[in-house]
């Protein structure tokens, strides 16, 4: 979807009866019977049923392959061999295709791959939910979003390549793995475990290197304060009316912060706690500091014009320019024009 975004032209090749299997995933379905789930993620592209196990099916792909720029799948492991689809063989007919492949784990493991799965073996639960519950999955499927992201980079990052000159087998096979983004995603959790030599923990709603960092409540909603220089933690000091701890030399620093931890975050819940939530946000911005609002996810979307239909605005200043399609609604013109489908 990103790469539709950002102007690719996306055939999306789906199975017969029941295509991509989130079109199953809800309730919440729309009007037309497609879920939520499906509309979020399949804008700008246009929808080929076919049957790899049917010989003309697999021959209009693989003329559609002859044409492309970039093919990207997510079977298994030896899978699309089985339908007489050879990645390595194409590869050596298509010198300038580039073929992605985003899996669970990898080219050489078949487990298939679900983000929570993901998110269990990889880190990610271990360190999110509260201090002393238990292991919590992040509310989105980010290790999915993630994966997905890094494919579009991958990507694009070949194809910027190629404009410059022929590219090696090797560099236009593209690896993605859930188990490979999930972890780079760890980023300076991980690098705390290598360099401490101890293990993660979870901090709920708090942070591991910066303080404050986290949420508060306010008299009458929670809200965030995220302090990320010394510069402002002194003006977050003073704009909470705590001039004694602005003043205070062994707070002067983070790593003092940090090993006042309890104390500081204590003084700091009990003023706010006193205030609206408004009162301390203006004080807070006013005087330069992080701060926001609990938003509920109706309210962070209420100012985007995100759409019941073509989702949520692009992120990377693309356009919607199609609509996200119902199953096989372009397979009779792709059968017949090929390519030249978006373009008649």
């Amino acid at each position: 979807m990103i790469l539709g975004d950002l102007g690719a032209d996306v055939v999306k090749v789906e199975r017969p009866g029941t295509g991509d299997e989130t079109r199953g995933w809800g309730p919440p379905f729309d009007a037309e019977g497609e879920s939520a789930y499906f509309l979020s993620i399949n804008r700008n592209k246009k929808s080929l049923v076919a049957d790899l196990t049917v010989a003309t099916d697999r021959d209009l792909v693989l003329r559609l392959l002859d044409q492309a720029d970039v093919a990207i799948d997510n079977f298994l492991p030896g899978s699309l061999g089985r339908f007489g689809i050879d990645r390595d063989s194409i590869l050596e007919t298509h010198p300038s295709l580039i073929w992605c492949t985003i899996s669970g784990y990898g080219p050489d493991n078949r487990r298939p791959g679900y983000d929570y799965v993901t998110q269990a073996e990889c880190g990610w639960m271990a360190i999110t939910g509260q201090v002393d519950g238990p292991p919590m999955k992040v509310g989105v499927a980010l290790a999915d979003v993630i994966a997905g992201k890094d494919a579009a980079i991958a990507i694009l990052s070949a194809l910027v390549e190629r404009a410059s000159g022929p590219l090696s087998a090797r560099r236009r096979r593209i690896e993605i793995s859930l188990a490979d983004s999930a972890r780079a995603a760890l980023v300076n959790v991980a690098q705390n475990v290598l360099v401490s030599g101890q293990d993660a923990a979870r901090w709920g709603n708090g942070h591991p290197n910066l303080v404050p960092y986290q949420l508060f409540d306010a008299r009458d909603r929670p809200f965030v304060i995220a302090v990320g220089s010394d510069e402002q933690w002194r003006a977050c000091a003073f704009a909470l009316g705590l001039d004694h701890l602005a003043n205070d030399a062994d707070l002067a620093t983070n790593a003092g912060r940090i090993a006042r931890r309890e104390q500081l975050v204590a003084a700091i819940a009990e003023r706010v706690g006193a205030r609206p939530a408004r009162h301390w946000m203006e004080k807070l911005a006013t005087n330069g500091v992080a701060c926001g609002l609990v938003n509920s996810v109706a309210e962070a979307l209420s100012a985007t014009g995100a759409s019941p239909v073509t989702g949520i605005p692009s992120s990377v200043s693309g356009s919607v320019r199609l609509r996200p399609p119902r199953l096989g609604e372009h397979t009779e013109e792709l059968t017949a024009l090929g390519w030249r489908a978006f373009h008649a």
